[in-house]
């Protein structure tokens, strides 16, 4: 299994958004917290919380 980067699952995670025009439905909201685990997965320790 070949790991993409943070850049693009989160090129996907757009893509996904403006395909539903900001409305996911249940199918597209599956494929979303798919796409967000896989994101924190790549972008590693390089990710900070807000505060």
């Amino acid at each position: 299994m070949s790991t993409r980067s943070a850049a693009e699952v989160n090129a996907e995670i757009r893509d996904l958004w403006q395909r539903s025009g900001g409305s996911l439905t249940p199918q597209d909201e599956a494929e979303y917290q798919r796409l967000l685990v896989e994101w924190a997965a790549a972008a590693g320790g390089s990710v900070r919380t807000a505060v």
